[in-house]
């Protein structure tokens, strides 16, 4: 066949093409050409309602008809927020305590944070780790400066950092016992204990209402009493464990804090058993005690310790840093994900980074939370359903002696966001690390003036 011919049959199948993917004009705008000469047409916006017209109910209506039904929702349907105020779709002002279970840790907005991922998606948003990219190694150079770790794996989420510290904390031992044929693979986990819904951050997670419906789960996980360190040292120096994972705080379990005594303990019998000590601190990390990570604090460093929340300030992201020991097992291919630590997520990590690690901002928030705590125990510590409040920097917790959740209901309708933890007695406060005094003072008399609802609920 000839060149022409060529031509001429392809122009035909273009035309012809084109004419076959043409849609009647009716009910339709017709937006610029794509590929293929295609008319690429968008639905009429007169038959679609714009989101922001929707009312709540609607929208609740909606989310039952069209999403798997796995979240117990608050009935709220927020559109909008700035600083530590939330907005519903009707308008209504939220102070938020929850910054979306600890992640929105420089509030809602934040101009830096907003400037550095509009700039970021305007250039690049993903590559995949097939190649290199300049926001994923700045990221990393700055938690490896700013940590005890020599390396950083980034993945997508607290439950995927937890797997893949599972995956490094076996292929380590593999790597250290290279002749045995059972190396060191079980874990120890404890009491109240979080570590992600994945199956095997599921395995260490304590609550078994989590685990039942999807056993079997990863066998080989060993729970112990939180603190308990006498029986914690004992099972280490069997010699069968790969790693202890532990969180020096605990956010889901109630807002329990280790001690330094315990955490020392375990970093010594690791080191005895030569046994790798994980820290969990995708809640408590980051800024949230007032230090940036929340061993600081005790002195005590970890293995492993695994972060997501806050960390890109609203963006999925999660980070496994690592000493240089652990790294030597690892080697190309034992793990990877597709959407890790991509230009977009990074550059958001570097803008909260950069804010947070600054030490006047951690400082701020070391004076905020014991004003905040200060404060709760002076307007609630006498209410007779108070057991006790606890907590380290703005994470903390009022636990009482009666299920929260009417007291979190009265709050919101109050216009105060506060969250559950625990076995649904503790009331988790987690509000960005921005909020100011004025704001503390504000949802401190909320809380009070929502107390007597546990009065009520307890009479019926």
């Amino acid at each position: 066949m000839s060149w022409s011919a060529l031509f001429s049959l392809n122009n035909s199948l273009t035309s012809s093409l084109h004419r076959s993917l043409t849609l009647k004009s009716t009910n339709y705008s017709v937006s610029p050409t794509s590929c293929l000469n295609v008319d690429v047409r968008t639905p009429d916006s007169n038959q679609i309602p714009p989101l922001h017209e929707k009312r709540s109910s609607e929208i609740i209506a909606d989310e039952k008809k069209f999403m798997v039904g796995t979240y117990a929702r608050a009935p709220v349907v927020l559109s909008s927020g700035k600083g530590c105020k939330l907005y519903d779709v009707e308008g209504r002002e939220y102070l938020d305590l929850t910054s979306g279970i600890a992640v929105n840790a420089l509030g809602h907005g934040d101009s830096d944070w907003v400037r550095s991922v509009t700039q970021q998606a305007d250039v690049l948003a993903h590559v995949s780790n097939v190649y290199y990219s300049i926001p994923q190694v700045e990221l990393a150079k700055r938690l490896v400066t700013g940590s005890f770790a020599d390396r950083v794996f980034f993945c997508n989420s607290g439950t995927e950092a937890n797997e893949a510290a599972i995956k490094f904390s076996r292929k380590f031992q593999r790597f250290s016992h290279p002749i045995e044929k059972v190396p060191p693979v079980e874990f120890i986990a404890f009491s109240n204990c979080f570590h992600g819904r994945t199956m095997g951050a599921l395995a260490l997670t304590s609550k078994e209402h989590y685990r039942t419906p999807f056993e079997p789960v990863m066998p080989g996980v060993t729970f112990l009493e939180y603190g308990d360190t006498q029986a914690t040292v004992e099972l280490i120096k069997s010699g069968k464990f790969a790693a202890v994972f532990v969180e020096p705080i605990q956010g889901e379990g109630g807002i329990y804090s280790a001690t330094k005594e315990f955490l020392q303990s375990l970093r010594t019998a690791c080191d005895n058993a030569g046994c790798l000590l994980v820290f969990d601190e995708v809640q408590c990390g980051l800024g949230r005690t007032g230090y940036l990570w929340a061993h600081e604090a005790y002195g005590v460093y970890p293995d492993i310790m695994t972060l997501a929340k806050p960390l890109a300030g609203g963006l999925p992201i999660g980070a496994v840093l690592v000493t240089e020991r652990v790294v030597s097992a690892i080697s190309y291919g034992d793990h990877g994900s597709t959407f890790a630590g991509n230009p977009l997520v990074c550059s958001a990590g570097i803008a909260v980074l950069d804010k947070i690690s600054n030490p006047s901002f951690l400082s701020g928030v070391r004076e905020k939370g014991q004003y905040f705590k200060d404060l709760l125990v002076e307007k609630l510590g006498t209410n007779g359903h108070v057991k006790e409040i606890r907590g380290f920097g703005l994470i903390i917790g009022i636990e009482l002696d009666v299920p929260a959740s009417p007291l979190v209901d009265a709050c919101q309708q109050a216009g105060l966001l506060v969250l559950t933890a625990g076995k649904g007695n503790v009331v988790r406060i987690v509000p960005p690390l921005i909020i100011s005094k004025q704001e503390v003072d504000q949802a401190a008399e909320i809380l009070k003036n929502c107390f007597p609802v546990l009065d009520q609920a307890s009479k019926s």
